[in-house]
């Protein structure tokens, strides 16, 4: 087949111009067809009689350019299904794997096309347009097993989601909401074209089908010359790779900001960036079938769950602000902040020193504003809305399992098995893997990797993956020996009396000045290490070559998530679960490395630790959420700002569809897989540890509504259309999601149990109070330590306190000097022990109850879709039996027709009763 290049474009151009002289002599028929072939056949204007008129400074040769923003091939009929891009650097090499690997295309059936280097607006760049014709595309189909109509559907629409009476306002118009009808399907066969209902060959294929087709047989097209054998010379990726080519992709139907005015053109990008991609229609719902339509069922399912999860984080958040609320409400009935802050009480006790030398000695009420805080946070309410959460997680996955097979049967996936993924075995898989076996069920020779080389590479990525979480672990203690260290610092400037800072040492104490601190470098390291380990991760699965696009996926999904979890999570549990928790007493401190490092384990505000966490919790999952909304949307729109402002008022731009296309941002195959990852930490940060902070998911909620149209208008304005893949879940990541759920019950437990003060306050109110009040409670849950007991290396360098007083106050349940069992633990002590373990035991086993309840009571396929399902393969049967019937019916018919009397051994008779049989 001849290809047409921009060189040959003069002498065509010539050819137009003389049928144009001639337009008058040959009458009007002539001059329709010229008109015809002028117009723009995909998405520009017909060239009308003012058009033709030259402008001052255009040749009849630049008016009779065609206008080169289209989809389709010169002669307006072949569609573009992909596009290559390449830069002819004099590189021998690199010409030679073109020709070859375009000739080898050219016998596997495509067609191709070239636009010249010197129609590109950089004068260096050529496009290589490939367009599938008919029979490629049945073939191939085929063997994809792809699911096209046969049937238009009998069957009423089922209600679209549990919010299917949403009001108009909120809601799109049908017509982007489905834009396709309702048909029966089945896969492909080649051998049955009439039983399919093809209309169209041209659009019988929808463009997102077409560009995984042949996308499919570019990344399995060789580009070795005719009888070498060499494997790895094999695919559009390791072009990529080595320069050849500098881009591989599919075709945005129309530029997004203009609708397409030819019929030929869907203008799909421009409906979903008017009704999608727009901030102003965050209260409206998505385009699910439309995006599926246009990106493919991969795509279409994440938003599909970021949707539904954001429409559940609202049952949330509006529990976790009434949960605040409640905190805001009963400020004032705080006894036990009253008696910090007030100076008769808080002002008369006499604490003992945080830290070594450094740390004096100093008064209760000067903790009185982050008692006063941690009660916002942990109150009575806060032990409900950590039950609820349990609760509303569980909800979340059952419903979402509900909602996804609603998806799968609407989107034609409930046949799609994940094995057929075999089909698409990893080019690189097919490369490395030299090996060939015998498969038992397919009885064809396949690649394999031995089983000695699969456990080297195994053993390679397992050490890598230990050594980066150890890295982490490093840093961490890291960030711990900080806070340790840099505590002394603030104390002794923060808490100096003789300093003249007080205004701020009121309103800033040492722990919540070292937590700050610490959770800002904490996240600078998180962030840092982010940046390595994601490159590191790639490079080892990649190492294990992994079969399927399945296999690798779930292999980067896990080692990614572990670091993740690690990374992200660690500094959250340190102080949930351990600081404060082994501190010692003032005569027998612990300390993290020994006594020698000098490095005194940290001790809890006597309002408890729950703040910090607080604190600790805001600043990593807000820093994270605001560095990933710069990251998606601020850099790229500084970056394209001008070139996007330029092109899109320039009326003069005459860009070609593919030179737009090309300058915007690859969608790399893991693109989606950050997209899932960047929302499942959000998760785990609002499941976790929500008991700590309440409005978490109120927080989640807003940055989801902006997640989700960020995403839109990036994948619609800013990056190239991505080929279209399929998939009927959302993957690994729902048993990711099953397993953080399970967790965060028993983490929920252990905060409110280990580091609220909830459960010894309820021992106070009901076993020693003797008011029936929490009268006295700060006074009760403070021990009393002789001062001149204290080691020296413990006491202040400047004795700066009272010494009439000559005892100080710790946060324990110790007993007091001068008892028999002085310092060491009071019965209140395991009382309180007890009253956690069994508040952690009766949580988690009601939560797990009501979890597993709640999941055996909610079936995961609604029944109106299960009985749809049957019904609608009851159908298919009957359509494809019938079809089969009448098949052979015109088979024996032409067998009565077109052979000899005398040959016919069947009976008029017999003949009857074989119809009746088969009908």
């Amino acid at each position: 087949m001849r290809r047409i290049t921009g060189r040959e474009k003069e002498e065509t151009l010539i050819e137009l111009k003389s049928a144009s002289d001639s337009q008058i002599a040959d009458g009007p028929a002539v001059l329709t067809s010229f008109r015809n072939l002028h117009s723009d056949e995909s998405c520009g204007k017909d060239v009308s009689s003012s058009e033709r008129t030259p402008l001052p400074g255009h040749s009849e040769t630049d008016k009779l350019q065609p206008n080169r923003d289209t989809v389709f091939f010169r002669d307006g009929v072949r569609r573009i299904d992909f596009v290559l891009s390449y830069v002819d650097d004099k590189d021998e090499r690199k010409q030679e794997r073109r020709r070859e690997f375009e000739a080898n295309l050219e016998k596997a059936g495509l067609e191709l096309e070239t636009e010249d280097k010197s129609d590109a607006k950089d004068q260096k760049t050529y496009f290589l347009k490939i367009h599938a014709p008919w029979d490629v595309l049945t073939t191939y189909a085929d063997v994809l097993k792809v699911k096209v109509p046969f049937r238009e559907s009998d069957i009423p629409h089922g209600r679209e989601a549990p919010l299917y009476w949403i009001p108009h306002p909120f809601g799109l118009p049908d017509n982007i909401m489905r834009p396709e009808r309702d048909y029966f399907t089945y896969p492909f066969e080649k051998n049955k074209e009439d039983f399919f209902l093809i209309r169209d060959k041209e659009t019988f294929f929808p463009p997102s089908t077409r560009n995984r087709i042949v996308f499919y047989i570019l990344a399995r097209c060789p580009y070795y010359k005719e009888g070498q054998k060499e494997r790895e010379k094999t695919g559009i990726k390791r072009l990529l790779s080595n320069g050849t080519y500098t881009a591989a992709f599919p075709l945005h139907d129309c530029r997004y900001w203009k609708k397409a005015k030819n019929g030929k053109c869907e203008s799909e990008r421009f409906s979903l960036y008017s009704h999608w991609a727009r901030f102003l229609c965050f209260y409206k719902q998505q385009p699910l079938n439309l995006i599926r339509k246009y990106y493919g069922e991969k795509i279409g399912i994440y938003f599909a769950w970021l949707g539904f999860y954001t429409e559940m984080l609202f049952f949330a958040a509006v529990m976790g602000v009434i949960c605040f609320t409640y905190g805001v409400l009963s400020y004032d009935d705080n006894i036990s902040s009253k008696e910090i802050c007030d100076a008769t009480i808080g002002g008369s006790i006499l604490m003992c020193p945080l830290c070594d030398r450094k740390c004096p000695f100093w008064k209760l009420n000067s903790t009185c504003l982050s008692s006063w805080q941690s009660h916002l946070f942990d109150n009575e309410g806060t032990v409900f809305f950590a039950i609820f959460m349990g609760i509303w997680v569980t909800l979340f996955l059952e419903f979402w399992k509900r909602r996804q097979a609603r998806l799968e049967y609407e989107w034609d996936l409930v046949d799609f098995e994940e094995e057929q993924q075999q089909l698409q075995i990893r080019p690189e898989f097919e490369i490395n893997c030299t090996n060939r076996r015998l498969n038992r069920i397919t009885q064809e020779m396949e690649p394999y990797l031995p089983v000695h080389s699969r456990c080297a590479r195994y053993c390679l990525s397992g050490a890598t993956v230990l050594f980066w979480v150890s890295l982490i672990v490093a840093c961490i203690i890291g960030v711990i020996a900080y806070r340790l260290a840099v505590y002394a610092a603030f104390a002794s400037v923060i808490k100096d009396p003789m300093r003249k800072i007080q205004l701020v040492g009121r309103f800033i104490t040492p722990q919540l000045a070292t937590s700050v601190t610490a959770s800002c470098i904490n996240f600078v390291i998180i962030m840092i290490l982010n940046f390595f380990y994601e490159k590191v991760a790639v490079w080892i699965t990649d190492l294990e070559i992994p079969k399927t696009h399945l296999e690798y996926e779930n292999r980067l999904t896990m080692k990614m998530f572990l670091f993740q979890f690690v990374n992200y999570y660690s500094s959250c549990f340190y102080v949930a679960f351990f600081k404060g928790k082994f501190v010692g007493n003032p005569g027998d401190y612990s300390y993290m490395f020994g006594r020698w490092s000098k490095l005194r384990n940290e001790e809890c505000d006597p309002g408890g630790c729950l703040i910090e966490l607080t604190t600790q919790l805001l600043i990593v999952m807000v820093g994270k959420q605001l560095w990933g909304n710069i990251q998606e949307a601020l850099l790229p729109l500084m970056r394209n700002w001008w070139s996007s402002r330029k092109g899109r008022h320039n009326p003069d731009n005459h860009s070609s569809r593919w030179e737009q296309d090309y300058v915007l941002v690859n969608f790399s195959q893991l693109g989606l897989f950050y997209e899932y990852l960047e929302m499942v930490i959000q998760f785990g940060f609002i499941t976790l540890f929500v008991a700590s902070f309440p409005l978490a998911p109120l927080l989640a909620l807003f940055n989801n509504i902006l997640e989700i149209r960020v995403d839109a208008w990036k994948f619609t304005t800013q990056f190239r259309r991505p080929m279209a893949s399929k998939a009927r879940n959302i993957g690994a990541w729902q048993e990711i999601l099953n397993a953080v759920a399970i967790l965060s019950v028993v983490t929920n437990s252990f905060i409110m149990a280990f580091t609220s003060d909830m459960i010894p306050r309820l021992v106070y109110l009901y076993a020693y109070s003797k008011k029936n009040n929490m009268e006295g409670y700060i006074n009760n849950s403070l021990s009393v330590y002789n001062i001149s007991q204290i080691p020296l290396q413990n006491m202040p360098e400047d004795d700066w306190y009272d010494n009439t007083t000559t005892t100080c106050r710790y946060r324990d349940y110790r007993y007091p000097p001068g008892h028999e069992r002085e310092y060491t633990h009071t019965m209140q002590f395991w009382h309180i022990l007890a009253a956690k373990m069994a508040f952690i035991i009766i949580m988690e086993h009601v939560v797990f109850v009501v979890k597993f309840f709640v999941a055996w009571l909610i079936p995961d396929v609604p029944s109106e879709v299960k009985a749809r399902i049957r019904r609608e393969r009851f159908l298919i049967q009957e359509y494809l039996h019938n079809y089969e019937v009448e098949k052979l019916k015109l088979q024996l018919s032409a067998s009565f027709i077109t052979e000899p009397r005398s040959d016919l051994t069947l009976t008029p008779d017999k003949h009857e009763m074989l119809s009746e049989c088969l009908t």
